[in-house]
């Protein structure tokens, strides 16, 4: 019977939540303790007051937030070895602690999609997320998957107004993120997405991906370190792509959602740590 009992339990471990190496974050700044699963506003911008500045997600490999405003952009954060530290940190961990071992945040996004954050495209132009009559944002965990939703409601769209949720996905046994957009209110529309680059940084586009490797001109880690960044789509999904000097864009056919996959590394790590043995990692998935 002991024996049948640690046969079960070891099964039970094997696939449930003993597994789980994913986690969210959401939280105002004025109430640190307090973790949210939902939270709303019908201005769109909560950017300064919420912690990291929108909902985060992440893995044992990487961490994700969407910027609760205008922007909408995606962001990294970049970890030196695998494991959850964001709900400990709050992203950003103290010079000391980023020296010591911990992530940091070194990629920049600016006024871009970042990586891959969703837009739309009218035929001629990009059409940021905004202004909308309510944005709300949502995280959850399910057994080793966890997941953040923007949903941007009332977005003014050629002769109508549309909702788009945008949701980012992380995989206990996935470096790669999922990012889908749906419109919600069934119309068909074009969605623009893409990566962001530097004029510094190497840049790799084939068919079915494009990767960027290099420092970001960012100033609130304790030093400066080489980031790899890729998104991986279907070409079929894509008409064209624009290249508007700081950022890659990819603009959809006209659909009702899109997928892509979003991923990165850094020189910090021990395995994945130059851009040769990141592209590899593409290449292989």
């Amino acid at each position: 019977m002991k024996q049948l009992l640690f046969i079960l339990l070891t099964a039970f471990c094997s696939t449930g939540f003993a597994q789980n190496r994913t986690d969210v974050s959401l939280f105002l700044k004025k109430d640190k303790s307090n973790y949210l699963t939902e939270i709303e506003s019908e201005s769109g911008n909560l950017f300064t007051k919420l912690g990291h500045h929108g909902p985060a997600v992440e893995n044992q490999w990487l961490g994700f937030r969407i910027y609760f405003d205008k922007k909408a952009a995606i962001d990294i954060y970049s970890k030196a070895k695998p494991g959850l530290e964001i709900r400990d940190k709050k992203w950003y961990p103290s010079k000391k602690e980023q020296l010591a071992g911990y992530g940091a945040d070194y990629y920049k996004v600016g006024k871009s999609v970042g990586l891959g954050g969703v837009k739309l495209w009218d035929g001629e132009k990009i059409i940021p997320l905004h202004p909308v009559t309510k944005r709300s944002a949502k995280v959850v965990t399910e057994g080793d998957v966890s997941y953040m939703e923007m949903l941007s409601e009332g977005v003014a769209y050629k002769e109508t107004k549309v909702d788009i949720r945008v949701r980012v996905t992380v995989y206990s046994d996935k470096r790669e993120a999922k990012v889908e957009a749906f419109s919600e209110t069934g119309e068909t529309v074009q969605f623009a997405t893409g990566i962001n680059y530097f004029k510094n940084l190497e840049v790799v586009k084939h068919d079915n991906f494009i990767a960027t490797w290099g420092i970001h001109p960012e100033d609130v880690a304790a030093e400066k370190v080489k980031v790899a960044a890729a998104i991986l789509f279907d070409k079929n999904d894509f008409e064209k792509q624009e290249d508007d000097g700081d950022q890659h864009l990819l603009i959809s056919k006209p659909t009702k959602s899109i997928e892509t996959w979003i991923t990165s590394a850094n020189a910090r790590e021990a395995e994945i740590n130059n851009f040769e043995k990141f592209i590899q990692t593409i290449e292989h998935r």
